[in-house]
Order: structure tokens, then C-alpha cells, then sequence
């Protein structure tokens, strides 16, 4: 079946991350021209150059989401080298640790110099809310006026698991993923008399390298906390960023999910659809 996004320009913010560099890789591969957004230019820099060797079309540029004015003149710099985007995905975002509760529960006796709800800084959370929620909203308001009126066009934000049930400690992180799946909605409402579908995705629980540290101790073995995810995934394992990558190029290509906006994507193993009994 021919797709949709050969020849397109799609524009992914957070490209240097281990799912959006997948992402690149996978949509790349399908004769899309890629712009790949990120704050550390190194990483972006690299996936441009290996993708522009294996025969596809890739650029790096070097952006924080949250700064409106350089976001604006990447906008032009994209157009420049690639044309007119088409395609937004939005994978920026992040978390911190100083917007995590030590505890799942706060006690009686809790122990008054760990980081509880009440000194969780007000820095910190507003930080990760403004990365996730803010990263979201500022690269849309910029590229979406190319997509206005245009065939083809779409939105695709990069949610989480946490959106749907918040986990437990992490307070920031599910609070802005609730958001962006509110601004989906949001936006797909809003722009569907200009052609533009917005959607989102939203991984479950993924083992990579920047979290091993977290889901596994020195022997390889799963943390307690491991435990209690992955008994509750009924497929009983950790994905692996190709797991996205079908879901991901349905969502972008406009023949194959042409009447689909403002929907959000678990891709879990069914971690959203388990109640624990």
C-alpha cells in the first residue's frame, strides 16, 4: 500500500530522544523529509548524518521548545531547506526528579526530610508542566499556519500512559500528559474545517537505555517498582521503540487515517485496559 508521506515534510521536535529518533528513522525510510528539532544540536546532528548516508533527506537544527522567537526562525530555516512542514510531531517533553514525591503514599509518620507533596517546588513542577504542556503548544502555534488550507496536513503529540491514570509520585509529569491529550482534542476540534488532523500517541512503558537505571538493578534484575508495571501489563513485558513505529505511521499518513482526529493512542500492552483484578 502506497503512503501518504513520501515527499512530505515532517518536522519532530525532541528528535535526539531515543523514541523520536526511531521515529526519524522510520519515517525517513518512507521517503519523508526530516526535520530534526532538538536542544542538545549533537544528537540530531548525528541521526542527520547517518540517515543522509543511508540515501534519505534529514536535517538537524538546534531549538528549545519553549523559546518562541528561535522556534520562529528554525520555522524559517525549515522551510528554506525542506518547504512548508506537514507533518508535526510533537515528542519534546521530560521529567524531573525534583517534581516527584519520594512516596507513593503520604503517612502519618512520613519522614519529614524526604520530598513529599508539600515541598515539591513550585519551579519544579511549573518546569516540567511548561516542557511537556508549553512544548507542545508553542511548536504547534508556529508550524500549523503552514498546514492551514493544505492537503495532507497533521499534528501528532506524544502523550503517555500517565496521562489516563496519573502514577503514583509522579505529580508534574501526568498532570501536563493530561494536558496535552486535552489540547489534542482541543485542537483537532479547532482546526477541522482547515484540513489539519491532530492526534496523539500515547507509549506505555518503554525499557531503553535512559531508564534501565530505573527498571533494573545491577544484575539485570526488575526493581520492585518494575514489578508492580509490568504485573500489571497484561502482555507482560516492557516495549521497544519499534513498537510504536506502525501505530505512529498510521497516525501520519493521511490515506490510511484520513477520517481520524482528536483520538490519543494507548500502545501499552494493555496496561490502560487492566484493572489490577
Amino acid at each position: 500500500m502506497d503512503n501518504s508521506i513520501k515527499g512530505k515534510t515532517v518536522v519532530i521536535t525532541g528528535a535526539g530522544g531515543v523514541l523520536c529518533s526511531e521515529f526519524a528513522r522510520h519515517i525517513a525510510s518512507l521517503g519523508g523529509k526530516v526535520a530534526l528539532l532538538n536542544r542538545t544540536f549533537s544528537k540530531v546532528e548525528k541521526i542527520a548524518e547517518e540517515l543522509t548516508l543511508a540515501g534519505y533527506i534529514a536535517k538537524p537544527y538546534q531549538v528549545d521548545v519553549l523559546d518562541k522567537a528561535t522556534l520562529k526562525s528554525v520555522h524559517e530555516q525549515v522551510k528554506k531547506d525542506l518547504g512548508p512542514c506537514d507533518i508535526l510531531i510533537n515528542g519534546a517533553g521530560g521529567n524531573q526528579s525534583e517534581a516527584i514525591t519520594a512516596v507513593e503514599y503520604h503517612e502519618l509518620d512520613i519522614d519529614e526530610e524526604i520530598r513529599s507533596f508539600f515541598n515539591l517546588t513550585q519551579d519544579a513542577v511549573q518546569g516540567v508542566f511548561n516542557l511537556n504542556f508549553i512544548g507542545t503548544f508553542l511548536p504547534t502555534q508556529e508550524f500549523v499556519s503552514d498546514m492551514v488550507g493544505r492537503d495532507g496536513c497533521c499534528v501528532l503529540n506524544v502523550s503517555s500512559m500517565s496521562s489516563y491514570h496519573p502514577l503514583t509520585k509522579v505529580l508534574g509529569y501526568s498532570a501536563a500528559k493530561a494536558a496535552v491529550n486535552n489540547l489534542t482534542e482541543w485542537l483537532a476540534v479547532h482546526f477541522s474545517h482547515v484540513g489539519i488532523r491532530v492526534n496523539a500517541l500515547a507509549p506505555g512503558f518503554f525499557a531503553t537505555e535512559q531508564n534501565k537505571a530505573l527498571l533494573f538493578d545491577d544484575e539485570g534484575n526488575y526493581t520492585p517498582r518494575s514489578k508492580k508495571i509490568i504485573g500489571s501489563t497484561p502482555m507482560g513485558r516492557f516495549g521497544v521503540p519499534k513498537d510504536l513505529l506502525g501505530t505512529v505511521e498510521y497516525l501520519i499518513d493521511s490515506e490510511a487515517s484520513g477520517f481520524v482526529t482528536g483520538v490519543v493512542i494507548p500502545v501499552d500492552g494493555g496496561f490502560n485496559a487492566y484493572s489490577g483484578v
